[in-house]
């Protein structure tokens, strides 16, 4: 007879016969499962507290899916940017208390990009939204990409094809073009 603790302190004994070991892996399960305790807000159970993401500038996992983040904060940046120059240019036409007035209009903007800003990081750190650009990440990661000396060659059968049919089509083209010059239906020869 072979003896294991459980995670409460006692001992069991098992049994050597058929499905003492299932039974045995059975009950590690649910000691496990009764040993889960589940959230609770704070002071319905003493010592549990909320998990707590940090203040509104703090980067949830800020140490994955660096790349992706980088990139998805870049195109922001540059839709903003496009943003600040048509607003810049469209406020005079809506308004014309703003014509001349460039240090309005420039607060005004600041404002509304500073808003959009505020926004894109906001949406950037919902866990939802952070997760998929940390998945995204990683599955970029596991791309196989091409070698240069694969690339440099597949760019050449391209560029080879391409020619080849540009070709073709000119002959035929040339072709098709003489023998409607030939029998009257263009008016001219094609060269």
């Amino acid at each position: 007879m072979a003896s294991m603790t459980k995670k409460n302190g006692n001992a069991m004994a098992e049994d050597q016969r058929d499905g003492g070991d299932d039974e045995a892996e059975r009950d590690d399960e649910r000691d496990e499962k009764d040993s889960i305790v589940p959230y609770r807000s704070p002071g319905t159970l003493e010592g549990a507290k909320a998990p707590s993401r940090g203040g509104f500038f703090t980067i949830y996992k800020s140490g994955q899916g660096y790349w992706t983040r980088m990139g998805t904060a870049a195109g922001a940046g540059i839709i903003l940017f496009a943003t600040a120059v048509w607003l810049y240019q469209n406020l005079p036409v809506w308004s014309d208390y703003l014509r001349g007035r460039h240090s309005v209009m420039i607060g005004i903007v600041i404002a509304v990009i500073a808003a959009a800003a505020i926004t894109i990081h906001w949406i950037m750190n919902k866990p939802a939204s952070a997760d998929f650009l940390i998945a995204t990440d990683s599955e970029m990661k596991k791309v196989n990409w091409t070698t240069k000396a694969d690339l440099i060659g597949s760019t050449k059968v391209v560029i080879f094809f391409v020619i080849a049919v540009t070709s073709l089509l000119f002959v035929t083209d040339l072709l098709f073009g003489y023998i409607f010059w030939v029998f009257g239906v263009l008016k001219t020869r094609p060269f």
